[in-house]
């Protein structure tokens, strides 16, 4: 669970966007550009991010603020799950990243897949949607995401590393390396391999 004052920052920060998307008032205009301050200085003070970094972030997000969406394919070959070995932390992940506009949730699963592991894989089921906030991922985010897990299968390519990864592997359930946990839970992979164990499972989610 997310502390209070990253709640508080991103609620701010939330009604702060709302309000420079619809006002035309020149003076509700600069309250809301204070309250997107305030907002970052909380998320500054009570963390070790920059300030104006985050002003930064806040000044690009536009339009009405709704939550950002994490896509994440799940591969399993021979009882083995497909991870891939993110640079920035070291940490291991199913392959994913942001959905882009102007692509199905499927379409992007399927370009994250094969830009960070190399293969090239159909979309078959919606396994999971989560709420971030609510999963214990860590650090925290500024913004609110929702992650979709969608079950894929192979269809081609080869194991290739890219510029957001250094290594591509498959692992067993009980041999899972250390994991990049702002991107995937263990007791998410734990989930995962229910499904693979009762394919007939409902999508889980919140």
């Amino acid at each position: 669970m997310e502390p209070k004052w990253l709640e508080w920052a991103k609620s701010l920060q939330a009604i702060a966007q709302n309000g420079l998307t619809y006002s035309t008032n020149e003076f509700d205009i600069e309250r809301f550009e204070q309250v997107r301050k305030i907002s970052a200085e909380i998320m500054a003070s009570n963390s070790d991010g920059d300030l104006e970094f985050i002003e930064g972030l806040f000044k690009t997000a536009d339009g009405y603020a709704t939550p950002k969406v994490d896509v994440r394919g799940v591969v399993i070959q021979g009882g083995k799950i497909l991870l891939v070995k993110e640079k920035i932390d070291g940490g291991w992940t199913l392959p994913g990243g942001w959905a882009d506009p102007n692509e199905t949730p499927s379409e992007s699963v399927e370009r994250e897949v094969f830009e960070e592991s190399g293969f090239i894989v159909k979309t078959r089921k919606l396994l999971a949607a989560y709420d971030r906030t609510k999963q214990g991922h860590t650090p925290p985010f500024p913004f609110h995401v929702y992650k979709l897990f969608f079950l894929c299968d192979i269809k081609g390519g080869v194991k290739t590393t890219s510029n957001e990864t250094d290594d591509v592997d498959f692992f067993d359930e009980d041999k899972i390396p250390a994991l990049s946990e702002s991107r995937v839970l263990k007791n998410q992979i734990e989930k995962i391999f229910e499904f693979y164990r009762n394919p007939d499972l409902p999508t889980d989610f919140d």
